[in-house]
């Protein structure tokens, strides 16, 4: 019965709890915008749970932006006072990446992931103008530069600089200048360890069948025990005891009856050695 209710304790995860990963999703995916852009957020969570919700941190101040009962995560009309930290939680109280958020009434903003990129994945920045894009006939006349930590990293033509098989060592603040134009505001470009092979199978499958292998084999175990047990108590059992009376008595022997038992002598030949 104890075996019992430790294995229903460990398949219904009370001792080892389903931790709830919960996600913040941007779209679309960078943290400047320009004045009237619009930004679209919703929570991402693993498991059961659907309880979420997606706060905000402008001004000193916490505020829940929407909750999973009233989802509008769609902000049509961005303004600088939007500006802030965003973040997803859930109900079990896990919390996501802090995304920075930067509304801004310049000339010039840096599109660059908001979120956590992988290492060895390509990351695309690009240089946005407010009045230039990159399908203007005269963009080409203008150059943008980028910059990491306040080092330049590289120059275009065309707004775009790649960041091909991105590691560690390329986490920064980044920002950029077009020439004649005006510079953006520093970002943040975070880089996370690859992330390990997949293990087949739903998140559930992978963590039940383990839980409840080691119960069987325990139960299996126990069986077994019992089992030899059994089979000892059951030897034990059918062996019987006789007490044992010896009757006959012995006959204790003189040197007179050595003498008279007949002598065997055998003649031994040296010249034969």
């Amino acid at each position: 019965m104890e075996l019992t209710t430790l294995c229903v304790i460990l398949g219904g995860f009370e001792l080892f709890p389903l931790v709830l990963a919960v996600s913040l999703r941007v779209r679309p995916n960078r943290s400047q915008f320009f004045v009237h852009d619009e930004i679209f957020l919703d929570c991402d969570l693993e498991g059961n749970s659907s309880d979420w919700r997606v706060k905000r941190r402008r001004h000193g101040s916490v505020e829940d932006l929407c909750t999973s009962s009233v989802p509008k995560c769609f902000l049509d009309t961005l303004y600088p006072v939007d500006t802030g930290d965003y973040w997803c939680e859930s109900e079990a109280g896990e919390l996501s990446d802090t995304v920075s958020v930067i509304v801004t009434g310049g000339a010039v903003i840096l599109e660059s992931p908001a979120l956590p990129v992988t290492e060895g994945e390509t990351v695309t920045l690009i240089c946005r103008s407010r009045d230039l894009s990159s399908s203007s006939p005269n963009s080409s006349r203008f150059s943008s530069n980028f910059y990491k930590n306040d080092f330049l990293i590289g120059s275009s033509s065309t707004g775009n600089l790649s960041v091909l098989g991105v590691s560690r060592s390329d986490e920064g603040l980044y920002k950029c200048n077009i020439s004649g134009v005006g510079e953006s505001s520093l970002s943040r470009l975070t880089v996370r360890a690859g992330r390990p092979e997949p293990t087949t199978g739903p998140l559930m499958t992978r963590i039940l069948f383990p839980v409840f292998g080691v119960c069987l084999a325990i139960v299996a175990l126990m069986l077994l025990l019992a089992l030899s047990r059994r089979f000892k108590g059951g030897v034990e059992e059918a062996v019987s005891y006789t007490d044992v009376t010896i009757t006959q008595e012995g006959t204790a022997r003189t040197l007179a009856d050595l003498d008279s038992e007949p002598t065997f002598y055998s003649t031994l030949n040296l010249e034969s050695l």
